[in-house]
């Protein structure tokens, strides 16, 4: 049976994209090789912002001043709606040590944000953890962040409610299938499956798809390392962030480190380098995680993008294809962003922002 739209890639992008199409009364089916939510969704820490959000371009930015408010009303929806709570947390950043704290403060006062600068007994009265010696930090109060994991979680459980949608998990995607410039749908390794508009979200596996019909999408894997630490609830309260990498709570204690970034193709191992590196810069933001048992370490593969600008829209020289990919660091931050901007064209409404700097070329 022919669904109205096709979403190939069942991460977060994907399963926005076929929720907000099945609430607006289209049929969805999402393909997935494996089980959804499980690759870069998965791996990532779900700080709800850039890190360094000041150093971005104003296409990201406009996605990420869209999304960031989006998250509250989210996971209340997805908690009320499937049972699962994906821990929105909305306790504020910390960061340490930053070289360019003007161009913060300029950055911040042009787009209305509340970051300031707060001195050592703030710091400390805010995060008594934090490693010794600062004489002050920048402070974003409204930042928060989600447990991705469980946002996946919840996601899959809605659309696997959805009357709507049909989830193919496990079903691999071989080939777009082509009708002159016409794209009707996809070859898995067990059948075609046909649509009216097929959406790639494949992440790191966009561009291998799309080069199938002679399209080349700017989207590489970036690979990166993350470790999570057992440690007693309270221990963290809040993000920090130092020289790049941070330090993630969760509401039952644990702690997430991160990050590598990893030019290394599509391999997903682990490395002891990766381990030793990030449990140094975990303990250089909070000592006491240096007592605390590293429980589990992981790797993911970001997509990246030029300038981690991600492509959005309808694929030019063919109809029926559209694609949302290339958010890098940043799409668990931009996707609610993203994919509303996608969904409007897709139904015809009018854009959140200007969908110029997103579109295929």
């Amino acid at each position: 049976m022919q669904q109205d739209f096709l979403i190939v890639g069942g991460g977060v992008i994907g399963m926005l994209t076929a929720l907000q199409l099945a609430d607006a009364g289209h049929s969805v089916a999402l393909v997935e090789r494996g089980r959804c939510g499980r690759e870069a969704s998965w791996a990532g820490g779900g700080i709800v912002s850039p890190l360094y959000p000041w150093r971005y371009s104003r296409p990201i930015s406009a996605l990420s001043s869209w999304s960031e408010g989006r998250y509250p009303e989210l996971a209340g929806r997805l908690l009320e709606e499937t049972g699962i709570d994906p821990e929105f947390r909305q306790k504020g950043l910390l960061y340490l040590r930053v070289e360019d704290v003007a161009a913060a403060l300029d950055w911040a006062r042009e787009v209305a944000k509340p970051l300031s600068r707060i001195d050592a007994a703030t710091l400390y009265a805010k995060e008594p953890q934090a490693a010794p010696g600062f004489d002050g930090a920048l402070w974003m109060p409204t930042l928060g962040s989600i447990r991705n994991p469980r946002l996946g979680q919840a996601l899959r459980a809605r659309l696997a409610a959805s009357p709507g949608v049909t989830l193919h998990e496990g079903r691999e995607v071989r080939a777009l299938i082509r009708q002159g410039a016409t794209i009707r749908g996809v070859e898995t390794d067990s059948g075609a499956l046909h649509a009216g508009h097929t959406v790639v979200c494949a992440g790191a596996w966009s561009s291998a798809l799309l080069a199938g019909i002679g399209v080349e999408l700017a989207v590489r894997p970036v690979k990166g390392q993350m470790i999570l630490f057992k440690a007693p609830t309270g221990l963290v309260e809040r993000v920090v962030l130092k020289d790049g990498r941070y330090v993630i709570p969760r509401a039952d204690g644990r702690v997430l480190a991160g990050s590598t970034l990893e030019e290394v193709g599509f391999d997903k191992q682990t490395t002891a380098a990766a381990l030793g590196s990030l449990h140094a810069s975990a303990c250089s933001i909070v000592p006491a995680l240096a007592e605390c048992e590293v429980e589990h370490h992981w790797a993911g593969l970001r997509p990246g993008s030029p300038e981690g600008i991600p492509t959005i829209g309808a694929v030019p020289g063919f109809d029926g294809l559209h694609v949302n990919a290339g958010h890098y660091r940043n799409g668990l931050v931009l996707a609610p962003a993203s994919t509303r901007l996608l969904v409007d064209q897709l139904i015809g409404c009018a854009p959140i922002v200007d969908p110029t700097p997103y579109l295929p070329r």
